[in-house]
Order: structure tokens, then C-alpha cells, then sequence
């Protein structure tokens, strides 16, 4: 399989032969890894549960993570969900890339949709998975929302969503994403959508495709299911806990799979991630500070408060060119963003011409970086 360098390591490449300005503090922006302490409680309960690792966990997940997770779901997203509708997970990542190579396995010639820009594992499963892909382009002209093109839909077999989004933070409505429901259903395609970013929103609280499903009268979700973790919500990526859930005959399958595939959750990492699943004070506090830097950012660079996630999507003339100009200057690194897309056959690569920041520092640090954004703009 050939898979292409991720976005960081291009950036790395791109940035080796450069010495950036030492009399800056160095600043990234790249990564979406909050940069904050994740919270005392959830700490202490991953070491008061260490004596839990003499015990082998189930992959299915303990009661108390699946239920905490459950709760989670019914209290954000007013939707109930059975046992059989939802199965924990380590992290989203391993599912977005093993699961479409379950889904997929008997298809002979799978084709898979996915949004562009992406999160590279989206392109490392259709890889995988000998899939055909078609780009879902997201640009500005289309207010970086996917258009509907029925004939090649009908072709496919798995569509990944991805909203709110990352990179562009655009957010689909309850009725859009109620008329990818109705596709999914009308041309027989398992439609899924990663939610990773749904708790960290400005003002509005964002919508789950589960809600939308059941919006259109499809409320035993088939072909329908999200994925979401507790990484950007928590400020605790390294837990590694996440979700699938939806369609529970899809998920029965599924199950059976992942028994093989050795990715059960350590029993303290769950219990840990069961007490991050059941709070939201913690969630609460995080979104100010999210909303805070997006304040200093209007301030300083006149971009708009997104509706959800950290990232900025910035339009420059060549992102490559102020990418290294950033970073030997003023010791600033952001994302191109035409690492995180593709060229395809219709149009050119639609991250060309953006960067993504990542405001996932401090106030302090965030407003420093950003005021050197703006110089280097401005330069």
C-alpha cells in the first residue's frame, strides 16, 4: 500500500532547511491537540482504577463506559440509544480505518465519498481498502458545504461526513443533514459521520447526524452512524476513547471483527473516560476558552467566530511560501492547506491558497502568535 506522508511530516520537510527566528518564542499551530491540562478529576480516576490492569477488558467496553456514554448521547443530542447501537471504542482513528475495511471486505469494487479537505485516515481507508474515491470538494463558492451529485452517490458504497469540519469549521444544519440521511436510504449507501468536533462550538450547539436521522423518520438509523471522542472535548487525547453508534444490525457485524483486531480499551483508561463522558462543566469551560481566542483572533486578523471546532481557515496568496516566511520571521508554524487535500479530476486542490491554525494555546500565547501572523500578513 502506498500511502502518502501525513500533512505534519510534508510540513516538516517543507520547513527542514530553515532556521526560524530565535529571538521568538517558538509557536505551533498545527497540531489539534489542546494544549491544556486535562482535567484533575479524570486524572484521578485513571490512578485510583490502576489496579484494573491485572484484568483483561472486554472489547465491547464496561457497563459503566457504555452507559456513561449513552447518557452522554441522550443528554446532548436528546437521542436514545439501545446497547446493541453503540460500541466504545480506542479512539476514533482505529475505527475510521479498520471499519470501512470491515464494511468493505466482500465489495468488489468499493467506491467511498469523502469530504476535501480530510482528515488523512479517511484517504489511508479507502486506500486500504482498494477503494475508488470521489472527492466531496469543499470551497469557498460552495460555502465549504459538500454539493449533491446523485449519479456518482449512487455509486457508492461508504460516504464519510465530517461536520463540524476540519479544516474549513463549516457545520451542516439538522435539514442538511437530514437530506444526506435520505440519500443514504434512497441509493443503499452506509453513511457516517465523524462528530469529533461537535462540543467545541462558538454559541449554537452543533447537530448529530443520529438527531437528523431521526428528524426524517429514520429512527432505527439505517445505514446511518456517527463517531465521536472525548480527545478536543476533554483536553485528553491520549485517553483514546471514542464511539461508534447508529445502525445496530451494521454494528453486530462489526463486533464480531473487532474481537479480532486487539483494540479493547485498558480498564483504568475506561473507567477514566467514563467519568470525562458523564461531566460537562469541564466541556463547558473549555468551549470559553475556545471562544475566547476566537475573539482575539477577530480582534487582531478580522476573521469571523466559526460556528464550531478551534481552527481558523485563513485564505493567503501561497500558503507554502507564508508558511516558511511564518515560520523563518517569526517562529510561527501553521498548516498549507493543500496537505490536507487532493487535485482531483474536476478541480484543483481546494486547500490551496489557506493555512489552518489551530487556536488551541492559551490566551496569553495565542494572542502573541497571532500578532505575528498578522505582521507576517501584513509584511
Amino acid at each position: 500500500m502506498n500511502f502518502e506522508p501525513y500533512p505534519f511530516e510534508k510540513l516538516n520537510n517543507l520547513l527542514k532547511n530553515i532556521i526560524p527566528n530565535p529571538d521568538l518564542t517558538p509557536s505551533v499551530l498545527t497540531i489539534g491537540e489542546p494544549q491544556f491540562e486535562t482535567p484533575a478529576f479524570i486524572q484521578k480516576s485513571l490512578i485510583d482504577n490502576a489496579p484494573l490492569l491485572k484484568k483483561y477488558p472486554k472489547t465491547g467496553g464496561e457497563v459503566n463506559l457504555r452507559e456513561a456514554i449513552r447518557a452522554f448521547i441522550k443528554k446532548r443530542f436528546n437521542t436514545s440509544l439501545s446497547d446493541a447501537q453503540i460500541i466504545p471504542c480506542f479512539g476514533t482513528r482505529e475505527v475510521l480505518f479498520n471499519f470501512p475495511q470491515f464494511l468493505l471486505f466482500d465489495v468488489k469494487e468499493p467506491v467511498m465519498a469523502y469530504p476535501n479537505p480530510f482528515y488523512q485516515i479517511y484517504e489511508g481507508a479507502a486506500l486500504a481498502t482498494r477503494s475508488h474515491v470521489i472527492h466531496l470538494n469543499l470551497t469557498k463558492e460552495n460555502d465549504f458545504k459538500p454539493a449533491i451529485n446523485e449519479e456518482e452517490l449512487a455509486t457508492c458504497d461508504l460516504v464519510i461526513l465530517n461536520f463540524p469540519n476540519n479544516p474549513t469549521t463549516s457545520t451542516l444544519t439538522i435539514d442538511e443533514l437530514g437530506i444526506w440521511v435520505k440519500l443514504a436510504l434512497k441509493h443503499n449507501f452506509v453513511l457516517l459521520n465523524d462528530e469529533c468536533y461537535s462540543e467545541i462550538y462558538a454559541n449554537t450547539p452543533s447537530p448529530s447526524l443520529l438527531e437528523a436521522s431521526t428528524h426524517v423518520g429514520n429512527s432505527s438509523f439505517k445505514n446511518v452512524l456517527v463517531i465521536n471522542s472525548i480527545s478536543k472535548r476533554s483536553s485528553a487525547p491520549g485517553l483514546r476513547s471514542g464511539f461508534i453508534a447508529g445502525d445496530k444490525k451494521i454494528l453486530a457485524e462489526y463486533m464480531k471483527y473487532r474481537t479480532y483486531i486487539g483494540c479493547a480499551s485498558p480498564l483504568p483508561l475506561q473507567s477514566a473516560a467514563a467519568a470525562a463522558w458523564s461531566d460537562e462543566e469541564h466541556v463547558s469551560a473549555s468551549r470559553k476558552i475556545y471562544k475566547e481566542n476566537f475573539i482575539i483572533a477577530k480582534e487582531i486578523l478580522g476573521t469571523e467566530i466559526p460556528s464550531a471546532t478551534f481552527y481558523l481557515w485563513i485564505e493567503v496568496k501561497d500558503a507554502l511560501e507564508f508558511t516558511k516566511k511564518l515560520y523563518e520571521k517569526y517562529n510561527v508554524k501553521v498548516l498549507p492547506g493543500e496537505f490536507l487535500a487532493r487535485k482531483s479530476a474536476k478541480v484543483q486542490n481546494p486547500g490551496m491558497g489557506y493555512i489552518r491554525i489551530a487556536l488551541v494555546e492559551n490566551q496569553e500565547k495565542t494572542r502573541s502568535a497571532l500578532e505575528r501572523i498578522k505582521e507576517c500578513l501584513n509584511g
